[in-house]
């Protein structure tokens, strides 16, 4: 009966379309069918509770129609068990052998548990998977110290920090060239450079604040202190300059970098969108770095200055009159000291060589 009702459903679903009445045709089957078969044989035990195919009915909606679909099948299958209930000392049971009825016992419980458990491991892999994503998106927005304590915190995720160097860099010159170039070419080109600069900060054990447009802002020791934070921060800004002086080659692209140490506040601001950021007088003046740093060129305050001078070559320029700030003694950072090795001698080798 079964088999002739889904052939006359699919007939009707290929003349008429109707996607919808055909699951829910299908669905009724599902319920109906397997406690109609329980009655004609006689109830619970006569049947080997045959009745249990049917909340295969309520698992098929909630799988392919979702979970508030799902409640009215799972409803009508506990009535239709309560029928069943009600109905069962009435019934004549039909003659079967003990021993098929135990086979069919192990095998009706035996299957309908296994789909069961199909539908539950189905569901289970895919909130793994759906919790995956979701904490490699948070980690794609937030340091991963910090996304640890926002899944464990509710509240407001702010430090202070006493020390802590901060890198802003600009492309000069790219918007003439954004001018000349289609969107898409415009993109992947801040992309590549963008995904480049990612690489390094990673490489360095540096983290990404953000960017701003055609402007990149990285941090060295926060959220977790290291004491070479300015080292490392000098390193970076090389290999930017490297690797920015690779793609651009015969273009009028430069890199302005601007570097500053001192305290800074840290956290986390946004409800619907997070962003993980830093605030302070010294942050602004990383930024006023940038600004009037020439293209090309790293420029650096004179306490930065002071963390780098053991490891690089440094040169001071003529006092810079820096917005909101003054007259300012600044250096540039020109490379590394000689005889100084290189942190990571592969990724200099490998900018170098693109």
């Amino acid at each position: 009966m079964y088999q002739v009702c889904t052939v006359g459903g699919f007939l009707f679903l290929a003349r008429r379309g109707r996607h919808a009445a055909f699951r829910r045709t299908q669905l009724c089957f599902m319920l109906v069918l397997p406690f109609l078969l329980q009655w004609s044989l006689g109830g619970f035990a006569a049947s080997s509770a045959v009745g249990l195919w049917a909340v295969t009915a309520p698992f098929g909606a909630l799988t392919f129609q979702g979970a508030r679909a799902s409640v009215p099948w799972f409803l009508g299958f506990l009535g239709l068990l309560g029928v069943s209930a009600a109905i069962d000392s009435s019934l004549t049971p039909a003659d079967i052998p003990s021993w098929l009825v135990r086979l069919f016992f192990f095998l009706n419980v035996g299957a309908v548990s296994f789909t069961a458990f199909l539908l539950l491991q189905y569901f289970v892999r895919g909130l793994a998977a759906e919790r995956e994503r979701s904490e490699r998106l948070l980690l794609n927005v937030l340091p991963a110290p910090i996304a640890e304590r926002l899944k464990r915190e509710s509240g407001i995720i702010a430090d202070r920090c006493p020390e802590v160097s901060v890198l802003f860099a600009e492309l000069a010159g790219f918007t003439p060239t954004a001018e000349r170039l289609p969107p898409e070419e415009v993109v992947s080109l801040l992309d590549g450079i963008f995904s480049e600069f990612d690489r390094l900060v990673a490489r360095y054990g540096l983290e990404k604040i953000k960017t701003m447009g055609d402007g990149y802002m990285a941090a060295g020791g926060i959220p977790v202190f290291v004491q070479d934070h300015a080292e490392r921060i000098a390193d970076l800004a090389l290999a930017m300059q490297h690797a920015v002086g690779a793609r651009s080659s015969g273009s009028t692209l430069g890199l302005r970098i601007g570097i500053d140490t001192g305290p800074v506040v840290a956290g986390v601001i946004g409800r619907s969108r997070f962003g993980y950021d830093l605030w302070g007088d010294m942050v602004n003046t990383a930024s006023r770095m940038e600004s009037h740093a020439l293209p090309g060129t790293i420029q650096v305050t004179e306490r930065t200055r002071d963390l780098l001078a053991d490891r690089f070559e440094l040169e001071q320029r003529d006092a810079v009159d820096v917005k909101g700030k003054g007259p300012m003694t600044t250096y540039l950072v020109l490379g590394l000291r000689t005889g100084t090795p290189e942190p990571c001698p592969s990724l200099a080798r490998a900018s170098e060589g693109k």
